[in-house]
């Protein structure tokens, strides 16, 4: 009977240090099993569309791949790489009032950008396929152009959409992954 009830204590303990996932909204909770469901597979794609910004044609030419790497409780990474630059990260955060997207950005070496972790929460419950996130206070005042920019995320059976859109500008970009053929993992991103 000792035993059992050590047992019950120590299991009780355990879970008391992990704390439980925020709850989000249903089409935010289907669209994160939905990303979850990727997770540990990588994925070819392609720019769709890129206006507005010249910094988009470093990716011209490029191999671009998104590499759903790691999937916590309340936490997925998704490194995107761009031939072999490997210095972006996607960050997904459940938090008590939504979804977040941050944008973390490395050198080969490891160390934070001097513009990284810009992004934003979900403001709504949005769609099971799709959620944006405008621009927070910190994105702001990492590069006050990005104040207006609003990301959306979409993921469908066949395609994984990560779009950027800058509120009263002509700037848009847009990449399509091909969520029909996984293709091998990448090396890990850098500062991982």
């Amino acid at each position: 009977m000792r035993r059992v009830v050590f047992a019950l204590l120590l299991a009780s303990t355990a879970c008391a240090t992990v704390p439980a996932a925020p709850r989000l909204a249903p089409e935010q909770e289907m669209f994160w099993a939905a990303l979850r469901a990727h997770c540990g597979r990588a994925y070819e794609g392609r720019v769709a569309l890129s206006a507005g910004s010249a910094g988009d044609t470093a990716m011209a030419g490029k191999r671009l791949v998104m590499h759903v790497r790691q999937c916590e409780a309340a936490e997925i990474r998704i490194p995107f790489h761009v031939g072999d630059d490997r210095s972006r990260t996607f960050v997904v955060t459940r938090t008590p009032t939504g979804l977040r997207l941050k944008h973390d950005h490395r050198h080969k070496d490891g160390k934070p950008d001097s513009i990284t972790w810009y992004g934003g929460d979900t403001r709504g419950p949005g769609a099971a396929h799709a959620q944006s996130f405008p621009a927070d206070a910190h994105t702001a005042s990492v590069n006050p152009l990005f104040r207006t920019n609003v990301w959306t995320m979409e993921i469908e059976r066949e395609r994984f959409v990560y779009d950027l859109a800058r509120v009263g500008t002509n700037r848009k970009f847009r990449v399509e992954f091909d969520l029909t053929r996984a293709v091998p993992a990448p090396p890990p991103p850098w500062g991982s």
